[in-house]
């Protein structure tokens, strides 16, 4: 279910930065079409590297998933800062992105780790 999510955001996101680049120069448009999928297939590597994690880090990415593709969709459908052009969006919003699967995976790694000391000390 989890991968159908990212792939639907995937998708969703890939028609709102083709729409939104349509006057765009091609190869200009290739390179933000990369950067806008790039967190979606993190994500979906991050599902099947996840099977070989603790419980709490898989939980914890099925959950990232749905974030990061929610905001991201309205993110790029509703977030436009006033005079702002649409690249910005397009630009900041996989950043954000980037940033909060950085910092979540790698928390729920360390406290997974944690845990697991103690448990194995007890």
């Amino acid at each position: 279910m989890s991968r159908i999510v990212v792939c639907a955001g995937g998708v969703g996101s890939l028609g709102l930065v083709l729409n939104a680049g349509r006057h765009t120069p091609v190869f200009l448009l290739v390179l933000f079409v990369g950067w806008v999928l790039s967190p979606f297939i993190a994500l979906l590597v991050a599902d099947v590297v996840s099977k070989r994690w603790s419980f709490l880090t898989p939980v914890t990415l099925y959950s990232l998933m749905l974030v990061i593709t929610v905001g991201s969709l309205v993110g790029y459908s509703a977030w436009s800062p006033a005079g702002a052009r649409p690249a910005f969006v397009f630009l900041i919003v996989p950043l954000i992105s980037w940033l909060l699967i950085a910092i979540v995976i790698l928390t729920a790694m360390a406290l997974s780790r944690r845990r697991s000391r103690r448990g194995d000390s007890v």
